[in-house]
């Protein structure tokens, strides 16, 4: 069937998944099913991937899909094709370049002009000293300052117009290259279009299919915006998603969901074999595939009979004479020999590891595909034996200053047939991708089913500008998803349908809207840095995964700051720094008294004493944690004795994870109001492992 006679439906882009790299897109299709069942829709991109279109019947019992393939088409652009940005680029190019060459030309007058100076005549050995003309020197040295003085003037413009026009060209050609590619970039635009056969279908009642494909050249990532009102223990969470896409397409009006899953990843169930014990059974052969049957070659006898079909063979110009091996098979056909009863010659000499009756090239190697058509055409010898390719009467002495051919190498002896039933790799297995190969193939491939690997460079080039978005730099504090989400995968939906261009730049896209707790508390370490830090801890009660990205964080409806919002799994609780807190005051001072104990006086006793005080200066109450070291000890000689109402945090699945001896104090303080805490802890250390004339201190 040609595509023409298909019927021919348009198509609309209605939903599309974008993974972490790639997307899934799904069109819809409506029309009346002609009589023979053949329908082409239109308007897929060029960079979809043929193995992943899918296609069903929608709302209509009884009919089916029961063929889908893609063909691609190609046809001149008309001439109101939307191009006017490839041709300001093509004609700020040319004026570019002539704006150049002015420049350039205006460069070497200047050179020339610069070059002038005065030369005096030759003088002779009798002539007597001749006087300088002082005036001529001067009146070409003041031509020469004019001369240069009005061209740099001229360069200066030159310069100038070249800036300009080179900046437009460079405006030019960022939009052009920001431009979507849902256009055309070439004069010849290719149509691509999946080619379907659908059964079942009655009368002329309006069919809506399905269609699914694939492409490259999609990505996200999560961004967020927190509203939060002081004093409130919840928040607005609102998801967002930068999306970049260059698969060939414009995304309008179309339904969003995000995923973190591997698009690439393969997701066909592992083949697991039993294990017995026993008897040895042979493997049984894969389900749905077959030995190729016997004298498979015979089947070609009678299309090898009249001989190697003629090939056209483009010689070109001035190229010199035709080479052998392409000669050979335009020779005129020998007559043929009589049989070896009759007294005919004897057949040729087997060339070495080739078929009986190959004679040796006599340019040192044997032709390419000459063995072949002797084993193929009946009484194994080709065409063009006995004149063209006749074995030499002696062999020649080689040319001065030339080694002698090293001998022919033993003839290799065919490997032994393998043992057991045929193991046929994947791709033979794969049935939508084989090809039956024709007469016209060489070798044991003729007639048989192999894989079919065409290569379409167009297609090539367009999959490669489209995985070009993978390298786009994020934007700040964004993570990929494949490296927040870890071993599980997540999908976002959008709750309203968005447009997204096919430019490759980042668009920002809101998928909804996700109720969170939220609380403020403010964090101090006062031995390291003497300031308190402001955290809203967040606390992530749905049942999806918040991932890692910025968050636009606003208070009371006023932007604050943009932060790093970690990864947060269901049910966990995470903090989220929002920068000092100028409101809220902290001062540590510490006293270490040195004592020693035991009944000898053998013990070293350091007594460690802090002091730290917290003022309140804010509106309102605040907590605030305050964390102190304590020693940790892995001598058991040593001990660690604190004196404080400190606590030891927990470290949860979801909390922060703290550094081994971190102590805790948290206090609450009203607006304006101030608290001391008193704290402390003794090291004990024997005598015989103390460090005499070192530092105790630390």
């Amino acid at each position: 069937m040609r595509v023409e006679e298909a019927g021919s439906w348009g198509s609309a882009l209605d939903s599309v998944v974008v993974y972490a790299q790639g997307a899934l897109c799904r069109r819809l299709a409506r029309g009346s099913v002609p009589p023979d069942g053949r329908v082409r829709v239109t308007g897929l991109p060029r960079s979809l991937d043929p193995g992943s279109l899918r296609a069903r019947v929608l709302g209509a019992p009884g009919v089916r899909v029961v063929e889908a393939r893609v063909e691609v088409g190609a046809e001149p652009r008309d001439a109101g094709a939307p191009d006017a940005l490839r041709r300001e680029v093509e004609r700020l190019s040319d004026a570019y370049a002539a704006a150049q060459g002015r420049r350039d030309r205006q460069l070497d007058l200047i050179r020339e002009v610069a070059a002038l100076h005065p030369v005096p005549p030759p003088r002779r050995r009798d002539d007597p000293h001749r006087r300088t003309p002082v005036d001529a020197w001067l009146e070409l040295a003041d031509f020469v300052e004019r001369r240069l003085t009005d061209l740099h003037a001229r360069l200066a413009e030159l310069d100038e117009a070249l800036r300009l026009v080179g900046h437009d060209l460079a405006v030019a050609t960022d939009r052009l290259a920001r431009a979507s590619t849902d256009v055309p970039s070439a004069h010849v635009g290719t149509t691509v279009s999946a080619v379907l056969t659908l059964v079942g279908a009655t009368g002329d009642a309006e069919t809506e299919l399905e269609l699914e494909y694939g492409v490259p050249g999609a990505v996200w990532v999560p961004a967020y915006r927190l509203g939060h009102r002081r004093g409130d223990d919840s928040g607005r969470l609102v998801l967002r998603a930068s999306v970049a896409q260059r698969t060939g397409e414009d995304w309008t009006g179309v339904r969003v969901a995000l995923s973190t899953a591997d698009l690439r990843r393969r997701t066909g169930l592992p083949r697991l074999r039993s294990v017995r014990i026993g008897r040895r059974q042979p493997t049984p052969a894969p389900s749905g595939w077959r030995e190729p049957p016997a004298g498979l070659a015979g089947l070609f006898t009678g299309y090898d009979a009249p001989g190697p079909r003629p090939a056209a063979v483009a010689v070109p110009r001035g190229a010199g004479a035709v080479p052998p091996a392409v000669a050979a098979d335009f020779a005129p056909p020998a007559p043929p020999s009589p049989p070896a009863s009759y007294g005919g010659p004897p057949p040729l000499p087997a060339a070495p590891g080739g078929a009986p009756g190959a004679a040796a090239a006599p340019f040192g190697g044997p032709v390419p595909g000459l063995a072949e058509r002797a084993r193929s055409r009946p009484g194994g010898a080709p065409r063009t034996a006995g004149r063209a390719f006749a074995a030499p009467a002696a062999k020649a002495p080689p040319a001065p200053g030339r080694a002698a051919p090293p001998p022919p190498s033993p003839p290799v002896p065919p490997s032994a047939p393998a043992v057991g039933p045929p193991q046929p790799s994947g791709a033979e297995l794969d049935y939508a991708a084989l090809v039956l190969c024709g007469p016209d193939e060489q070798g044991e491939r003729r007639g048989r089913l192999f894989p079919d690997s065409p290569f379409d460079p167009v297609a090539a080039e367009h999959r490669r500008r489209a995985e070009s978005v993978a390298a786009l730099p994020l934007p700040g504090h964004a993570v990929r998803p494949r490296e927040s989400a870890g071993s599980f995968d997540h999908r976002f939906d959008a709750v309203a349908r968005a447009d997204i261009p096919s430019d490759g730049t980042w668009h920002t896209v809101t998928v909804g809207e996700i109720p969170v707790g939220l609380r403020t508390e403010y964090l101090c370490v006062p031995s390291v840095e003497p300031t308190v830090y402001a955290t809203l801890v967040l606390s992530n009660a749905t049942d999806q995964a918040l991932l890692a990205g910025p968050v636009e964080v606003t208070v009371d409806d006023d932007f604050l700051l943009t932060a790093a919002l970690p990864t947060l799994a269901p049910g966990g609780v995470r903090r989220v720094g929002l920068g000092p807190a100028e409101g809220v005051r902290v001062t540590r001072r510490t006293n270490l008294y040195e004592s020693t104990a035991g009944l000898r006086n053998n013990i070293t006793v350091l007594d460690h004493r802090v002091h730290v005080e917290l003022a309140n200066r804010l509106a309102g109450p605040v907590t605030v944690e305050v964390r102190e070291p304590v020693p940790v000890t892995s001598d058991p000689d040593v001990r660690i004795e604190e004196r404080a109402d400190w606590t030891v945090p927990e470290d949860g699945a979801g909390s922060d994870r703290h550094a081994p001896g971190t102590r805790v104090w948290r206090v609450t303080l009203p607006a304006g109001g101030t608290t001391a805490l008193d704290g402390g802890y003794e090291i004990r250390i024997p005598a015989g492992k103390t460090l005499v004339g070192g530092n105790r201190r630390s």
